[in-house]
């Protein structure tokens, strides 16, 4: 690397790794398939608790109100709705939990890396001291994931993952997908309660009636809960894409060094391509790798083709 190139580190001065670091770097995502998931204690908790908490609603829906009901078409179209959006928004939790979400290859600040960079005399970049890698535009450091995140927006416990470049859209989906399903429970509930209340809850469900009020309850609570906080999380990461603005940026309201995206090429470049059905489906573009173990360096859990 030329005098004239300079390499300023985030938090503190640190050399170029050693040629004998330079044997730990990784093989290029393009030539190895990787299924990424981060071995955090609390996002497997919270990952866990979210399927519960579908699975715990699903019960109840088809088993205390639509599985009880007169009406068979009611209970049939009801059931078919409720548990394609419930499959819809685990798949798009599956997706956005296993899915890399942008991370910056580890280890990659090399003399030969930075030889085939070709910088100009005078050009800054910067390297991560914590993961030693060259830090692209908008990308930052996740201490729990312990790797530099391109347009990382946050880390989120309850999909265990960090929402990055390429995983946005499929978080995108799973918070939709849950604050529709909460309200259609929600209505349900509703309607059911009425139901109960007309037949003085002799015939509204094959569960005692303290078990159903107490089944319906929980569903209530658990519905509302989700259903405001997806829908906040869906409004503020439409606006973050639409504004492209991760949410770091924001709350640390850095000036924009690069050119803001149109509201439409934002869209695009997230969910891919032109306006389609594709654009709601998490199994868009989903290939199945073949697990196979391989070592990392310093941690984390990454099998390969």
């Amino acid at each position: 690397m030329s005098s004239g190139h300079r390499l300023r580190d985030v938090e503190q001065q640190r050399p170029l790794l050693d040629r004998e670091d330079e044997a730990l770097e990784r093989v290029s995502p393009s030539e190895v398939k990787q299924l990424w998931f981060i071995p955090d204690c609390c996002g497997m908790v919270c990952a866990l608790i979210t399927w519960f908490l579908v699975f715990f609603a699903d019960f109840v829906v088809t088993f205390v109100m639509l599985l009880p009901s007169r009406s068979f078409w009611y209970a049939v179209i009801n059931g078919v709705v409720f548990n394609s959006l419930a499959v819809l928004a685990l798949a798009s939790h599956l997706r956005t939990m296993l899915t890399d979400p942008g991370a910056v290859p580890k280890g990659n600040a090399t003399k030969k890396y930075m030889e085939s960079l070709q910088l100009k005399p005078g050009e800054v970049i910067y390297k991560c001291p914590k993961c030693c890698s060259i830090k692209p535009e908008r990308a930052h450091h996740c201490s729990i994931c312990k790797r530099c995140i391109r347009k990382m927006d946050h880390h989120c416990p309850w999909v265990n993952n960090c929402v990055g470049e390429k995983n946005q859209r499929f978080f995108v989906l799973f918070t939709m997908y849950i604050a529709v399903i909460s309200s259609h429970a929600l209505g349900l509930c509703g309607y059911q309660f009425i139901t109960c209340v007309k037949v003085q809850w002799s015939e509204c469900s094959d569960f005692s009636p303290p078990v159903t009020m107490m089944l319906m309850i929980f569903l209530c609570m658990e519905g509302l809960l989700f259903l405001t906080f997806t829908a906040v999380m869906f409004s503020t990461q439409l606006h973050s894409i639409c504004n492209d603005e991760t949410e770091i940026e924001r709350l640390k309201n850095e000036k924009p060094t690069w050119e803001r995206q149109t509201r439409w090429a934002g869209l695009r470049s997230v969910f891919g391509g032109q306006p389609s059905l594709l654009w709601m489906s998490p199994f868009a573009g989903l290939k199945l790798p073949i697990l196979v173990p391989r070592r990392t360096w310093r941690g984390g859990a990454e099998f390969s083709v």
